[in-house]
């Protein structure tokens, strides 16, 4: 099929499913532009955080024109809370995953073409850098993912996994910001650049089975 595609002279995406049993990650870059890391999902927090973890396994692997697939969004199907849907979404695209809609887009709520339609959060899906995120930081039921971006810039989630609320801090050891380094940061789904700056550490509330996610760009150390 690769062969067959690459013969019509035209650029033809071709993503490969085998739901991850032979490790496509190691070796389907030489045959196609995404695989498939994990089984298929389904429209619960259980399974779309599992997925999260399968694919994360192989993030080293991923680069611009091929890309590790946990499986569609299940973003709008009902099965999940809204803030669910969006560390769903925040995950996928901080992953460099496949944005691929798996609900009917026939009958989108308001609520859900907000997080279909974050253009904030599909521009880093889209990062021409082409870095997956990793967990750079787990304690316990919490958790944060980071990723390098084009401009040294840095997109972080705190996620929490717990039905309680928690304090998540990002320590810029652990995300790869040199130390002392000032940092602006923009809310991703509130749309709001941080009044304050950041040194060494950014901390937020999240509440129960939700996450923050946040674009820090450094600064000059004159501001």
């Amino acid at each position: 099929m690769t062969r067959a595609l690459m013969s019509t002279g035209r650029p033809i995406f071709l993503s490969l499913c085998e739901w991850g049993d032979m490790h496509p990650a190691l070796w389907a870059d030489k045959l196609g532009n995404s695989w498939r890391t994990t089984m298929d999902i389904n429209d619960s927090w259980e399974s779309m955080v599992s997925r999260a973890d399968q694919n994360e396994v192989y993030a080293e692997h991923a680069r611009p024109g091929g890309w590790n697939d946990p499986d569609m969004l299940e973003v709008g199907n009902g099965g999940m809370s809204n803030d669910e849907y969006i560390v769903h979404f925040s995950l996928w695209a901080a992953s460099k995953a496949p944005l691929l809609i798996g609900c009917d887009v026939r009958s989108l709520s308001k609520e859900t073409l907000a997080i279909l339609g974050n253009e904030e959060v599909i521009a880093v899906n889209q990062d021409p850098l082409g870095v997956q995120a990793k967990k750079v930081r787990m304690e316990g039921d919490h958790e944060v993912w980071a990723g390098p971006l084009s401009g040294y810039r840095t997109v972080i989630v705190l996620l929490n996994r717990s039905p309680e609320f928690r304090i998540i801090t990002a320590q810029w050891d652990d995300i790869g910001i040199p130390p002392n380094t000032i940092v602006e940061a923009r809310d991703l789904w509130k749309h709001t650049t941080m009044d304050k700056r950041f040194v060494n550490k950014l901390k937020a509330d999240v509440r129960p089975h939700a996450c923050k996610m946040f674009l820090l760009t450094p600064l000059p150390l004159s501001q």
